[in-house]
């Protein structure tokens, strides 16, 4: 008797040698299988709940009556949504794509800095005015002391750049494992207010999460150094945004870069738009702008797809009490 066909559901926007890749990978092993694709924005419930496994973000209200579900494969790093109660069916694997996004966001990251020691902002304005003017002093990265707060694959890949620029680079992690090479110091979040007013620059990428809401408050914004410079690309509610706001304007603070905002989008009224010494994008330092991005997705993909398969380990598979990779 033939085995039971196995349903995969793939919706994020893959090519024709994307579609070859992962329909090898999912007939590695001795499973019958049927790949459907399906743009991520017409997935239905039925779609969801005929699914064995899932390659890619869904709608997570759908995801709790697929009782089928084996394997959600995300193509986000972070997985907040999909870890809260009754979101994930019972036995099913939630594996993220950590290790996709660290080259596009740290250099996303980069561009952050610097527009913000150099003033670039700040002469962009000034050339919209035709404005020939200085701006004042600036810092350097090297001998600057860098402060990451999250060494995922994200943090860790910024921290590395900043370490070959010449920068002191001080790491903190949820635990001290072994230090990497490129910090010059780690610690974990205990010392966190301790390590705020050394830091000229402070960058965050941190998850999502009630343990992470507003971790920088205005208090600890106040512990940051006056003038540092001050970079989130995690996730916007790690950040008091009428803290941010009161620090910035009265220059306590020397600037701020944001690809993350608490609400997204930011509200077309919010006071933080008009700020000079604020830069602004709108979450996109990951998202698939740069093709590498997208590429890599798909080869993790496609490595579970085979583990799948093959009932090997996965790879980045989600704990649900931490949001982290285990």
């Amino acid at each position: 008797m033939a085995d039971l066909e196995k349903n995969i559901l793939v919706v994020i926007p893959v090519n024709e040698d994307h579609k070859k890749f992962l329909e090898e990978k999912a007939a590695s092993g001795d499973k019958n299988c049927c790949i459907r694709y399906v743009n991520g924005g017409e997935v239905t419930k039925e779609d969801v709940e005929q699914a064995d496994v899932i390659v890619g973000n869904v709608d997570p209200s759908l995801i709790s009556g697929a009782k089928n579900l084996e394997l959600l494969q995300l193509n986000s790093a972070g997985a907040d949504l999909y870890i809260k109660a009754g979101v994930m069916p019972e036995g099913a694997v939630l594996a993220n794509a950590t290790g996709a996004y660290g080259l596009a966001v740290s250099e996303h990251m980069l561009g952050l800095t610097f527009d913000l020691i150099r003033r670039l902002n700040q002469y962009h304005a000034n050339q919209a005015e035709h404005v020939w003017k200085a701006m004042g002093n600036i810092i350097s990265v090297e001998g600057s002391t860098i402060l990451v707060l999250g060494l995922g694959d994200i943090g860790g890949d910024y921290a590395r750049k900043v370490h070959a620029l010449g920068a002191h680079v001080i790491g903190v992690r949820r635990t001290n494992r072994n230090k990497p090479d490129y910090l010059d110091e780690q610690h974990t979040m205990d010392d966190l207010d301790m390590l705020l007013g050394r830091a000229d620059i402070v960058a965050m990428v941190l998850p999502g999460g009630s343990a992470t809401n507003h971790i920088m408050d205005e208090r600890r914004l106040r512990l940051m150094k006056k003038g540092a410079y001050l970079i989130n690309v995690g996730r916007g509610n790690a950040i008091d945004p009428d803290g941010l706001y009161k620090a910035l304007k009265d220059g306590h603070l020397g600037g701020c870069g944001l690809d993350v905002t608490e609400p997204e989008p930011l509200p077309a009224d919010s006071p933080l738009w008009d700020l000079e010494n604020l830069v602004i994008t709108p979450h996109v330092a990951g998202n698939f702008f740069l093709p590498e991005t997208f590429e890599r997705i798909v080869r993790i993909a496609g490595e579970n797809l085979a583990a799948w398969a093959n009932g090997t380990p996965y790879r980045n598979v989600v704990d649900f009490t931490t949001g982290y990779r285990k």
